[in-house]
């Protein structure tokens, strides 16, 4: 399977990145990282994340890296990064 990322997933990285990067730069980078490497992982096992049913019936699922939450969809042979957030963010 591919992975690609949406532009709304993109910008999540980068709005996390600004959050944490004034207070902690290194910490900003290692999660950044951190989410990459996580999201990288998902085709290997696209399916081991567990199915948010709200979103039938599309096939959006969801894995956490850390204290953050990757939601991504399995549309064909392609694994599509819809949006990563904090697991305290009000979203």
């Amino acid at each position: 399977m591919a992975l690609r990322w949406t532009s709304k997933a993109r910008s999540d990285l980068v709005r996390l990145f600004e959050f944490l990067q004034p207070v902690n730069p290194p910490a900003a980078i290692r999660v950044v990282r951190q989410l990459v490497a996580g999201a990288k992982r998902i085709p290997a096992h696209p399916r081991l994340g567990m199915r948010l049913s709200e979103f039938a019936p599309r096939e959006v699922r969801r894995v956490l890296v850390g204290d953050y939450e990757i939601r991504y969809e399995i549309a064909g042979t392609d694994v599509l990064v819809l949006r990563i957030f904090h697991t305290r963010e009000d979203r």
